[in-house]
């Protein structure tokens, strides 16, 4: 059986061998947010590799029934985390539903797509969790509906301090199939960074908005 250690090594691996993850210290990315980054992320790339997207189902299915059991319903939060969460579903024989950010401004006004009773409990599928703000909307939706959760998933996580507060503070546990430390630990093992990239990139999980301050000229926009 595939260790934990390993499995979020392999998917650190893919990640960065089709790019889902770019890590550039010299030349920072923009977040949505406004903020500076060495790093982004977008794993929705990783539905177009089948091999990667079956490891990451099977890596969710696995971690899931290992520490929860098999749940009533599986909730994924939009846009990204639908498709993977869609998948876990199909793979566990179960209803599935998807959270908006917000609800419709429109028709039934929304905010949850699919059917989910009063006490049923419900495991969240996320892609990325950076602050957790967009995550924990969800999970308050749901609980709003009378859902019990369980607990969220994310493909991976930035593991910013700010994001392991907020998931604290609303008594959400959430777990990561890859981590930033195990992340960049790869990276530099299999020479996508060296040495001093890996310390600018400690400096910024360490302080994101420092880092973001000291960096502000020569980014890359990214929404």
């Amino acid at each position: 059986m595939i260790s934990n250690d390993q499995a979020s090594l392999a998917l650190a691996g893919y990640l960065l061998q089709i790019k889902a993850i770019k890590l550039n210290p010299h030349q920072a990315f923009t977040w949505a947010s406004g903020l500076k980054s060495p790093i982004y992320c977008d794993n929705r790339i990783t539905l177009s590799y089948p091999k990667i997207r079956t490891h990451i189902r099977q890596e969710f299915t696995r971690l899931m029934l290992e520490k929860y059991g098999k749940p009533d319903a599986i909730a994924a939060v939009a846009t990204g985390g639908i498709a993977h969460g869609a998948l876990v579903a199909q793979e566990l024989g179960l209803p599935f539903l998807y959270v908006r950010t917000e609800k419709k401004g429109h028709g039934l006004n929304n905010q949850i797509e699919g059917v989910i009773n009063s006490g049923q409990s419900v495991v969240v599928i996320e892609d990325l969790v950076s602050t957790g703000s967009s995550s924990l909307s969800a999970v308050e939706a749901l609980r709003e509906a009378g859902a019990n959760v369980k607990g969220l998933f994310a493909i991976f996580s930035y593991d910013l301090q700010l994001a392991n507060q907020n998931f604290m503070q609303a008594q959400c546990e959430y777990t990561a199939l890859l981590t930033f430390d195990d992340l960049i630990k790869q990276a530099l093992e299999e020479n996508y960074i060296n040495e001093q990239d890996w310390k600018s990139l400690m400096e910024w999980k360490l302080n994101p908005q420092q880092w973001s301050d000291l960096n502000n000229e020569g980014s890359n926009n990214q929404n």
